[in-house]
């Protein structure tokens, strides 16, 4: 048996990647406007410069208005804005990487839902539904935590979406993105598909798998054969109670499905039914929620300093409930690998260089982090560098200090003062230069 290594390449489809290390998914805050392609070349190409073999945009939108999960999240419906972007993949493709974009809708954990403050700035926005709002949601809602007002796709109304899907992916390509990425976890409208929590319906898109499946033919029939790839969830995180719920068992089957349809790669995740802390184990982020810059934000967010409170509490409850648990995506993506005969690639809680070693060729083909790159945006070159060694280990803690503040439009950075001092005496010591690959400032809080 072939031993595979981080440093082999690895085709997904059409497109070779020159290496098996890839900067996962993560939120730009880039938004839609004259500085987006700036701050997405700020963000992303330091994992390009330092030798990640795929750069994966965060979920982008593909619809007009509303599905956006968070703020600052950048759409991808208007050509010429899109095709603006053909800087950002030249930046990329000019250190030899490849470049993925996500694409998503948020549906019922859309800001339209949870953002207090952009509600009331948008009074007319309703959630896009697959099918009613299931009842624990609708007690949130009673309750005052979330605010829905959705609109059930009809049959016709969830072949145009599919076909946003298709119409984004072709803008992307044609600005010259290597592959395309459907967000199918983390609660956004496709994982709302998949999951019997939320997918009640009772036509032919009650067969969950079956809104992927017209996705991926919108695809290639407005972009051709671009590669596509997509998360897949298993829901055995899933708060005891809230059900019914996606197993192993039923997330394997899916993914042999998507598979054989023509998927060319894909990503399973374990989770939750809902957005919580299973996707971000680690600790409670005592110290972003406890920040004086960010409180009104949060109060803007979650409709007052005392919802937000019983948020921050929540928070700290979920924290102890997921609490970390080294690459937690493991086994699911063994048991899929086992399954299916494209690359299976793996991301969640992998942190160091003998832990990768260990998951290639066994549990994966490919390994991704994401947080760590708010600390390291050059991360890879300490993980594939000639000095690299089993015990080379991210500086990341996981503390989740990095992404709270996203709720109030933060940018994500580190913000734990620990590790930033760690990553500026790696880059003190050389760890991050490339030959010819300039390097940039140690990264620090932009807000101080």
């Amino acid at each position: 048996m072939t031993v595979s290594r981080l440093e082999d390449p690895l085709d997904i489809g059409r497109v070779t990647l020159p290496n098996r290390l890839y900067r996962a998914p993560l939120l730009e805050c880039a938004g839609t406007d004259s500085n987006t392609v700036e701050t997405l070349v700020s963000e992303l190409e330091p994992a390009a410069r330092a030798g990640a073999g795929l750069v994966c945009q965060g979920a982008t939108i593909v619809a007009d208005e509303g599905g956006c999960a968070a703020p600052g999240m950048t759409r991808v419906t208007d050509p010429e804005f899109v095709a603006g972007l053909r800087e950002l993949t030249d930046r990329i493709h000019d250190h030899g990487s490849k470049l993925a974009i996500q694409l998503e809708h948020g549906g019922l954990r859309s800001m339209e839902t949870w953002h207090a403050a952009y509600r009331d700035a948008n009074p007319t926005l309703q959630q896009l539904a697959v099918s009613p709002v299931p009842r624990p949601l609708r007690l949130l809602d009673r309750l005052g935590f979330l605010d829905y007002d959705a609109h059930v796709l009809d049959t016709d109304e969830v072949y145009d979406l599919a076909a946003n899907f298709g119409r984004s992916a072709a803008m992307a390509v044609d600005a010259g993105y290597d592959i395309v990425h459907i967000a199918g976890a983390n609660m956004g409208i496709v994982h709302q598909f998949l999951s019997p929590f939320y997918n009640r319906r009772s036509d032919e898109f009650g067969d969950g798998p079956r809104f992927l499946e017209v996705v991926y033919d919108e695809i290639r029939a407005r972009a051709g054969d671009v590669p596509v790839m997509t998360k897949v969830p298993a829901e055995t995180a899933a708060p005891p109670g809230l059900g019914p719920h996606l197993s192993e068992d039923d997330t394997v089957v899916i993914c042999r499905r998507l598979a054989d349809y023509g998927y060319d790669a894909l990503v399973p995740v374990s989770g939750s039914v809902v957005w919580d802390a299973s996707i971000v184990r680690g600790s409670y982020p005592a110290r972003a929620w406890d920040d004086e810059r960010y409180q009104s934000g949060y109060e803007s967010a979650f409709g007052g300093r005392l919802r937000s409170r019983l948020v921050a509490l929540g928070n700290r409850v979920e924290a102890w409930w997921y609490d970390f648990d080294p690459a937690w995506n493991a086994e699911l993506c063994r048991r899929v690998r086992d399954a299916v005969s494209v690359p299976v690639l793996c991301e969640g809680g992998i942190r160091e260089r003998g832990e990768i070693d260990r998951l290639l060729g066994d549990a994966c083909d490919a390994v991704g982090m994401a947080r760590p790159f708010y600390a390291e945006p050059e991360l890879p070159a300490r993980l594939l560098g000639r000095d690299a060694n089993p015990e080379t280990r991210v500086v990341c803690e996981s503390c989740n200090n990095c992404a709270v503040p996203q709720v109030t439009g933060a940018p994500g950075v580190c913000r734990t003062p620990a590790v930033l001092r760690a990553a500026g005496e790696f880059r003190k010591s050389g760890a991050y230069d490339r030959p010819g690959k300039p390097v940039d400032d140690v990264p620090t809080d932009p807000e101080g």
